[in-house]
């Protein structure tokens, strides 16, 4: 019956090289495809937020944010493309609509990609608190997105026909010329990516670099700013940071301690022998200290000298220097008490009667 119906001659009519025909089966397809592509984004989002709540992370919500970015507009197009290859066009209508057809897929691959950049830019960030450390990220972000876009719109002029090999040229010997007069900048930008991805030191660590030391304030995008122990603040630029040798106190466990000390020569030898037991058993009795050794070490020119090690189990400064002086004050004590005396620089002059 339709077969009959379609056969009839007022569907043969021309209009703009095609028949009515030819425009009734686009018009069916358009909407045809239409309704594919709704139902099938549809579907996959339906998909996505029923393994979003099974999964613990989040990048089903990036996936669902990808597929939503896929308005009407775009599929819509889409349809309309699928439907006119059921008519035939002029070579320059034809031209145009493969043209529209890769900006917008080319536009909504870009917009997918900005959308991974942002999700991978959280994810990097974490609970990260630091602002120059998102100033870093916020700077990555922009420059990769940057080199997307530039990236679409080169495909885009390539698949349209336009020879792209002189414009990339220009564009690397502009990048050169950029590059070039910002030396200095990039340097420093590119050393503060690197001092926030492999992390020598964090904001409110105690380091020191060559003749400077200090807390570390700030970390920004051209310098750190350190606060000095006098109370001033040292501003240093990010690219000395990653060449130079730096000492992260935050970073140590404990800390180990050598210190020394005299008793005077007059000193019998039978209390020299008990010297080091009294200091392992004053040191053992602070709590955080771990004892190491002590040992009668030398004969000084003015006294018999000690050495004592041992490890704190914090690394915080003023902690040791508590723990220091406690050992410091028990260990005159008990020399006191075994009536031994402690050593100062003397001279001793002996005259010889002729």
């Amino acid at each position: 019956m339709f077969s009959s119906y379609f056969q009839m001659p007022f569907w043969g009519t021309l209009f703009l090289g095609n028949t009515l025909k030819q425009y009734v089966f686009a018009a069916v397809g358009f909407l045809v495809f239409l309704l594919i592509f709704k139902v099938l984004q549809a579907l996959i989002i339906h998909r996505l937020k029923a393994m979003a709540q099974k999964t613990v992370t989040d990048i089903d919500d990036t996936l669902i944010e990808i597929v939503n970015i896929l308005k009407p507009p775009f599929y819509s197009f889409l349809a309309f493309y699928l439907a006119v290859q059921f008519l035939t066009l002029e070579a320059f209508v034809q031209k145009f609509i493969n043209a529209a057809l890769i900006i917008l897929i080319t536009a909504q691959i870009v917009i997918a990609a900005q959308i991974l950049i942002d999700y991978l830019a959280r994810r990097s960030m974490g609970k990260e608190r630091d602002k120059g450390a998102r100033a870093a990220v916020g700077v990555i972000k922009i420059l990769v997105k940057a080199g997307i876009w530039i990236g679409g719109v080169l495909m885009i002029l390539s698949n349209l026909g336009i020879n792209i090999t002189s414009l990339i040229a220009g564009l690397g010997i502009g990048g050169i010329a950029v590059a070039l007069a910002l030396q200095n900048i990039l340097s420093d930008l590119f050393s503060s990516f690197s001092i926030f991805f492999d992390k020598p030191f964090e904001v409110g660590d105690f380091v020191i670099v060559g003749e400077h030391m200090g807390i570390v304030e700030k970390i920004g995008i051209k310098t750190t700013r350190l606060r000095a122990l006098q109370g001033e603040e040292i501003v240093i630029a990010n690219r000395e940071l990653t060449s130079a040798r730096i000492q992260n106190f935050k970073k140590m466990s404990e800390r180990r301690v050598v210190f020394t000390f005299g008793v005077t020569y007059e000193t019998p030898s039978t209390k020299l022998k008990t010297i080091p037991e009294t200091v392992k058993k004053i040191i053992a009795s602070i709590e955080l200290v771990r004892f190491d050794r002590a040992h009668f070490k030398q004969f000084d020119d003015s006294a018999l000298t000690f050495e004592v090690v041992y490890h704190v189990g914090v690394a915080d400064y003023n902690q040791y220097m508590d723990v220091q002086q406690e050992i410091n004050l028990r260990l005159k004590d008990a020399l006191e008490q075994q009536s031994v005396s402690m050593a100062y620089p003397t001279q001793t002059v002996y005259l010889r009667k002729e």
